[in-house]
């Protein structure tokens, strides 16, 4: 039987006092929130160099711009004072090559028939592209004129800008 929550609970019932926040704000202090994908190999405290309070966080499945990271990223920005969006998205991503039909096979053998993508993709250049244009249109966001999107090489660790801002 799976204990890893049980771990979890026991671990946090450890530490209270590294995990209490006192005082410290929802409000993130660099006013930036991060839109990134859930892969484990990504530790983006230490690669963007913010600590706790700094940044929200967003993650999903490839770090897309999706309806509910839109969602996110509004309440972010027009509750929470954020201004600055950066996506980061990374090499050999699971959702690279993944295949539409097959995943919506896989659910439908399920007798499950969501109303999401799977958002596998082909390029991923061109995917972080678009992600950064959805974000740059989406009118729920107040702060749309700094946005930028990284690739994250987790074989080497590197951090390149990709799609850069048009002047």
């Amino acid at each position: 039987m799976p204990k890893n929550a049980d771990e979890m609970l026991e671990v946090a019932a450890g530490r209270p006092d590294e995990l209490a926040a006192p005082g410290l704000s929802p409000r993130p202090r660099r006013k930036v929130a991060v839109l990134s994908c859930m892969d484990t190999r990504i530790d983006l405290f230490p690669m963007l160099g913010i600590e706790r309070g700094d940044a929200h966080i967003i993650r999903n499945a490839g770090g897309l711009a999706t309806d509910d990271a839109i969602r996110s990223l509004s309440i972010s920005q027009r509750l929470l004072g954020t201004e600055e969006i950066v996506v980061v998205m990374h090499d050999s991503c699971g959702l690279h090559h993944a295949s539409e039909d097959d995943y919506r096979k896989m659910l439908a053998d399920d007798g499950v028939l969501p109303n999401w993508r799977l958002g596998g993709f082909d390029d991923l250049e061109a995917t972080l592209a678009a992600s950064l244009e959805r974000l740059r249109s989406a009118r729920e966001l107040p702060h749309r004129d700094h946005i930028r999107g990284f690739v994250f090489n987790p074989e080497d660790g590197t951090l390149r800008e990709a799609a850069p801002p048009t002047a």
